[in-house]
């Protein structure tokens, strides 16, 4: 008796522990997942944001005296070499023809940051790193700070209004170039500026980013035809799939006889939001794009034949493509929101007299808007960073037109788009330039990462908010 006594208190004690063990174990769980996102954020701010801000400017003389100037980005030990590394982007391509140079650090004989050094955004060519020596216009010139002060006064007006002006400058190794003033697209002198300045300076850099297209093969330039396009193919995609997931959800749970062919339909339901996205863009480019745009074009574009309207990839068929990849998460979230509405409830609303429509329209439905709502945002929130299927319906490198303008019908589904997801793509992997491209890359992979947290974290307020509305009125 005494030894199984012992046993016993033994097992309680080791269940215990187990018991204050297991409200810890789940607080760690979710201090490292919290962790790991902060970490992932922090990342994406340092690289995306930092890629904006007005970097110094060296002038370096080797020790062969040669000179060069240029922004120092990161050193790197040589392996099996004795020193080490440093990567310096020079810029002026249309001078040197590359715009990166690796220096090793001891044929270094000096460095310095002299206030004069300029940094002028160009199209095409890309940065100029050196120095300005005048600005003509017409009969007249201005030299040295008269220039400077001229150019930032150039480049506050518009574009259109913008006077013919060329640009006298020069490279810290004696070079000269005339630069016409309307490829110029900013100017800087880093090492001149304040903390404020550079602030300012950041602030214009990252709205320009928002709000201006690609240029140099998306490895300069901004994101914004990506953003309209992603926010549009989303909406689109919304429109179609939340009628049709919750009438489907209504359906399954409300309507039909709940036997064996029912819970077939379930279990393909599931198992279609487990298939790889790839076979969903093969499906909308079969039978979308060459199946029912290849028979609208026959049917009401046969004048534009062979040249296809609707029997290519476009705005309409990657957003009904997106909407049957999501459909089955709509699906799912509203059943599950659905079946833990307590039958009592129906019960109730019939025996008050209610119809079959009155009681799911009016007590059914709203009891369930929080659960139709999350899976809404859930499929918005993964369609916003599918890539895969969209490569194969309608996305594009560079749209040359926008899916929405201001000729008739104003909408234009049949028209290519750019799309963030497909953006980063091909920064990263189809770029000219990758040591250009991997700040871009960070940069547009923090504003994907934002768009769908945002994406996530209104499902969750809003849920926990018609949650309570709903409770207070129960």
């Amino acid at each position: 008796m005494t030894s199984g006594a012992a046993n016993t208190a033994s097992r309680h004690a080791r269940f215990h522990w187990l018991n204050d063990a297991w409200p810890w174990l789940c607080a760690a769980s979710v201090a490292l997942s919290l962790l790991m996102l902060g970490a992932l954020l922090a990342l994406l701010l340092t690289r995306g944001l930092g890629h904006f801000w007005p970097a110094a400017l060296e002038e370096v003389t080797l020790r062969s005296g040669e000179t060069l100037a240029g922004e120092a980005v990161r050193d790197v030990a040589l392996p099996q070499q004795p020193g080490n590394e440093r990567l310096y982007f020079t810029g002026n391509q249309d001078i040197n023809g590359v715009r990166w140079r690796w220096v090793a650090i001891e044929e270094i004989a000096e460095r310095s940051q002299p206030n004069d050094l300029i940094r002028l955004e160009r199209s095409p060519w890309g940065d100029f790193i050196g120095r300005l020596v005048a600005i003509e216009q017409n009969d007249q010139r201005w030299e040295g700070d008269a220039a400077w002060q001229r150019l930032n006064t150039l480049l506050a007006l518009p574009a259109s209004q913008r006077p013919e002006s060329q640009l006298l400058l020069a490279t810290v190794n004696g070079q000269t170039l005339r630069q016409p003033l309307a490829s110029v697209v900013s100017a800087e002198a880093p090492n001149a500026m304040n903390v404020w300045q550079k602030t300012v300076t950041w602030s214009d850099a990252v709205w320009r980013f928002l709000s201006e297209g690609p240029r140099a093969a998306n490895t300069d330039g901004g994101v914004w035809p990506a953003i309209f396009g992603t926010v549009l193919m989303v909406i689109l995609m919304s429109v179609i799939v939340t009628p049709f997931g919750v009438l489907a959800a209504i359906y399954l749970n409300e309507i039909a006889h709940q036997g064996k062919l029912t819970r077939l339909v379930r279990i393909g339901v599931r198992n279609l939001a487990g298939v790889p996205s790839i076979v969903y863009g093969v499906f909308g480019l079969g039978v979308f794009v060459y199946g029912i745009g290849g028979s609208l074009d026959e049917w009401f574009f046969n004048d534009t034949l062979p040249s296809p309207t609707f029997g290519t990839g476009g705005l309409l068929w990657a957003s009904l493509t997106l909407a049957l990849l999501t459909l089955p998460v709509v699906i799912v979230a509203t059943e599950e929101g659905l079946a833990r509405i307590p039958e009592a409830q129906r019960e109730g609303a019939v025996a008050l007299g209610a119809t079959r429509l009155e009681m799911l329209t009016r007590i059914v439905l709203p009891m369930a808007a929080p659960a139709m709502l999350t899976g809404v945002i859930l499929a918005v929130a993964r369609a916003a960073g599918e890539v895969a299927p969209l490569m194969l319906v309608g996305v594009a490198k560079l749209a040359p037109q926008m899916p929405i303008d201001s000729e008739f019908p104003y909408l234009h589904l049949d028209r290519k788009f750019m799309h963030l997801g497909y953006h980063l793509f091909d920064t990263a992997f189809h770029g000219e330039d990758v040591q250009a491209a991997i700040p871009l890359v960070y940069a547009t992979a923090l504003l994907l990462v934002l768009i769908v947290l945002m994406l996530n974290l209104t499902a969750i307020f809003l849920r926990h908010y018609l949650r309570r509305q709903r409770g207070s009125e129960c």
